[in-house]
């Protein structure tokens, strides 16, 4: 089998919102209707076969209608390179259906089996050291390889022959989290497809080396031949050939997803396919927005890593992963019950915080609540990792919580289907800028492209303001207020659609470090922020960075951490909204807007304000874009809005972030009109309206749709 990485038509230019096809879990004769799906992934093959039917009792007791399978059971159902041991997965295929659960088939190639990695060494991944990753944990196994797809497909090839007819296969799961463990390669199988990949890219050497700037260090390449990926060097490799890289390995994965699918889209090509992506916390090397027309629904995997940000950032990624999916529902693969492994310190989540979680995504636009795993492990690695039915069996707190989600879940089916409402503020993330911003020999390494994004929608939540997390190639027209946090990388393409932006009458809220370079990573000449800098009317000569743990006071009473610029107006029509009083730059602008014809606006913010001053300035900015909260006075701060939407109808999901009871009706008065699908504990409603909504629970209002 081939293993020629080209560069994705996708990486071009990533599919906007209701640009691709999608199609849902096929229906089944137990689940014809839509409904939001519940389930998790399910290993019997960890288990002996008296525990299967107890499984399946358990499941319909949860009001559990779909399980993944097979993930991690290559070395299972195929003993050696001819040998294969593949009936039990018929058993289990079989008492699944009459149970009424729904199958999502792995296609099992998450990781190899010893009897191949004993045959094949040279399949197994290389660091950048030349250390090789060798075989005992997972995903041991070269994107690039050819042998290793060789046997991977064949595997694929026999599971689609054998299960295209199977009544309780509604879907196929491609492998399993692509490149969590093995994104980057640099092995000789990935040297030779990085190359075929920068053909593609470039054309020739020439256009290479003016791209990479080889000039410098006496780095210019005779031949393309000469070319590695950026291994262990004397000192900094080349900051192009870095980021050409780490998108050359994005889409090594993507190429691997996509030989998958071509096999499954020919045998069974009525069965949707997917596959996990990973859109949490610091997972950067998967740029999934290219990925997406790739799956015919987007699936994702989330973890909470505790925090004071830690729902912040689940409901970031969750509505990341919606525009990702262009606002139709999606399918969230993996969460846990409860406590994960693999933390420092793996906190059990508290009463309610599990139907919190799983809700928030659910009101982000997610129609499958799923978890790892179905049945705690009681071996191997993960055997502390919660799971639906804990160690501690049925008789559990946890197995009754899941019990009642099941319900909560039922009672939500008229939200299944509906698409996410856009938000007024949309809050702009860019692979290549977060790659790019976050390289070596750069003005600090303490810089967190994600982070900056999360303190942005933090505030606007805490302020009571929906704000959409999207991807850069999204149409950006139906948003009043565009947040371009670490905007680092703006071709002349992007630069156009944020001038036009500004153009019609829209606001763009850009900060340091962005706009300084252009696709091939080259510094915008004239001065810094480089291509926003004639859009935003300032002119910065120099950064200045601070040190870890050094501030500068403000104006507006705030605090500045990070990064300082001194600022130079140079537009017309430009107000310092807030000054630097500490400091080297004591006395420049810290945060400008500038005014354009037409009623547009660009502000400029030139240091990290965090959460709090970030939200400090945005009750002075709001006002002045007409941008207010949807929710009432009392509810801000202390609920998250997210809405959902029918035709005829919009589904208003109040989240409730305190620990506290929050009130739902004043003197008596209900603060929001509608009828309830939950009530004021998660539970489905009841004829009475909730007055409270109790701590970390989650209430559906179905509202009438707004014209």
């Amino acid at each position: 089998m081939s293993s020629t990485i080209t560069v994705p038509e996708a990486r071009a230019h990533a599919a906007a919102p209701g640009t691709t096809p999608h199609r849902w879990l096929l229906p089944t004769e137990a689940h014809p209707t839509p409904h939001i799906s519940f389930g998790a992934d399910y290993n019997p093959d960890q288990w002996p076969r008296e525990v299967w039917a107890e499984d399946v009792e358990l499941m319909r007791e949860a009001g559990v209608t779909i399980v993944s399978l097979a993930i991690f059971s290559w070395a299972r159902i195929q003993t050696g390179p001819d040998t294969w041991d593949i009936e039990w997965l018929d058993d289990v295929m079989d008492l699944l259906h009459a149970g009424g659960i729904q199958v999502d088939l792995a296609t099992a190639t998450a990781s190899p089996p010893p009897w191949l990695t004993t045959l094949h060494p040279e399949i197994l991944p290389v660091t950048r050291t030349g250390e090789t990753l060798w075989p005992g944990a997972r995903q041991h196994w070269r994107p690039t390889s050819p042998v290793f797809r060789e046997h991977a497909l064949r595997l694929v090839e026999v599971l689609a022959q054998r299960y295209k007819d199977h009544p309780a296969l509604v879907a196929w799961h491609v492998s399993n989290e692509l490149g969590c463990h093995n994104a980057y390669d640099y092995s000789e199988d990935a040297a030779a497809s990085f190359r075929t990949w920068l053909t593609d890219r470039y054309g020739d050497v020439d256009a290479l080396n003016d791209a990479w700037g080889t000039a410098f260090w006496s780095q210019r390449y005779t031949s393309l031949e000469e070319v590695l990926p950026p291994r262990l060097a004397a000192s900094y490799p080349n900051p192009t050939q870095q980021l050409d890289f780490k998108r050359f390995s994005s889409d090594a994965l993507q190429g691997y997803l996509r030989a998958e699918r071509e096999i499954l889209a020919r045998i069974t090509p009525d069965v949707p396919v997917t596959t996990n992506f990973m859109v949490m916390g610091e997972t950067s090397a998967q740029d999934y927005p290219a990925w997406a027309s790739d799956v015919d629904f987007v699936s994702n995997d989330h973890y909470v890593h505790p925090g004071p940000q830690s729902h912040a950032e689940l409901s970031f990624s969750a509505s990341f992963t919606g525009k990702i999916a262009g606002r139709r529902p999606w399918y969230l693969m993996e969460h846990s019950t409860s406590a994960v492994n693999w933390q420092p310190v793996n906190l059990a989540k508290r009463a309610g915080q599990m139907a919190r979680d799983s809700l928030t995504h659910v009101a982000h636009g997610a129609d499958a609540v799923c978890y790892f795993q179905w049945r705690q492990s009681v071996a191997g690695a993960e055997k502390y990792h919660s799971g639906m039915v804990p160690h501690a069996g049925r008789d559990s707190r946890l197995f009754r919580e899941v019990v009642r989600l099941g319900r909560t879940l039922e009672a939500l089916a008229p939200v299944a289907g509906s698409a996410q409402l856009p938000a007024r503020v949309a809050i702009l993330q860019d692979h290549d800028s977060w790659w790019a911003s976050e390289l070596d020999s750069h003005p600090t390494q303490l810089l967190r492209y994600r982070q900056e994004a999360l303190d942005w929608y933090a505030a606007l939540r805490e302020l009571g303001v929906r704000a959409d997390v999207v991807p850069a190639a999204t149409d950006l027209d139906v948003y009043d207020v565009v947040v371009a946090p670490v905007l680092h990388v703006v071709p002349a393409a992007l630069r156009a659609r944020l001038e036009a932006v500004v153009a019609r009458g829209g606001h763009l809220v850009a900060t340091y470090f962005s706009g300084i370079v252009d696709a091939d990573d080259h510094v915008v000449p004239g001065g810094y922020p480089g291509a926003l800098r004639d859009l935003l009317g300032v002119r910065v000569e120099e950064f200045s960075p601070l040190l870890d743990g050094d501030t500068v006071t403000l104006s507006d009473g705030g605090t500045g951490t990070l990064w300082t610029e001194p600022v130079d107006v140079v537009g017309p029509d430009v107000d310092v909204l807030v000054t630097y009083t500490s400091g080297d730059v004591a006395g420049s602008p810290a945060v400008t807007r500038r005014t354009h014809p037409g009623g547009g606006s660009a502000t400029y913010v030139s240091t990290r304000l965090g959460q709090a001053g970030v939200g400090r300035l945005l009750e002075r900015l709001l006002p002045l874009v007409d941008v207010t909260s949807e929710l009432p006075a009392a509810l801000r701060g202390r609920v998250e809005l997210a809405v959902r939407a029918h035709d005829d109808a919009e589904l208003w999901f109040l989240v409730n972030l305190t620990d506290d009871d929050v009130p739902l009706t004043a003197d008596g008065t209900p603060l929001l009109d509608g009828t309830h699908l939950l009530d004021g504990s998660g539970d489905p409603a009841t004829d009475a309206r909730p007055t409270h909504l109790a701590p970390r629970a989650v209430t559906v209002l179905r509202r009438t749709r707004r014209a």
